[in-house]
């Protein structure tokens, strides 16, 4: 009766014998000379293998991405549009006998576009070319404060 056989890469330890017996060391790694397993051999010479990589992980394998410093911080505030209000004011404002009363207060208004209709907009921020294109039509931006920036300010003075 036979006993089991160990496998080539765990009898051929010791010196030089990172090949096993197969010559050069690229020759047996199970896709050709392509290198190993997975994203191995997608360095220097890879030119074969960027199509491949960047139709699975787009373009954003490669290269730098473009990390700033941990004190840097990415505002990750939501922004619209007036144009984008005026587009779908069905969706954003209710019809009162004023005009129209919206209520965005997570948002910050930006200024892009023009509108047609008198607007009531409870928002975060606005910038100033939203906030007189609003009072232009007679309506107005109420701009909504958390209670602990109003606290934090009273403590910088």
């Amino acid at each position: 009766m036979k006993t089991k056989k160990r496998t080539k890469s765990s009898r051929m330890h010791g010196r030089a014998m990172g090949t096993h017996g197969w010559g050069a060391r690229k020759k047996h790694k199970k896709t050709g000379h392509r290198g190993g397993k997975g994203m191995s051999g997608s360095g220097k010479r890879a030119d074969h293998k960027k199509t491949l990589v960047n139709k699975l992980y787009g373009n954003k394998y490669f290269g730098k991405q473009g990390i700033t410093s941990r004190g840097t911080k990415r505002d990750k505030g939501k922004r619209i549009n007036l144009k984008q209000i005026e587009l779908e004011i069905e969706k954003y404002a209710k019809k009162t006998s004023k005009g129209f009363e919206i209520n965005l207060k997570n948002y910050k208004i930006l200024g892009e576009g023009e509108i047609k209709n008198k607007l009531f907009i409870t928002a975060k921020q606005a910038s100033k070319t939203a906030i007189e294109k609003v009072k232009k039509l007679g309506g107005e931006i109420i701009l909504v404060r958390k209670k602990n920036e109003s606290i934090k300010k009273t403590r910088e003075k």
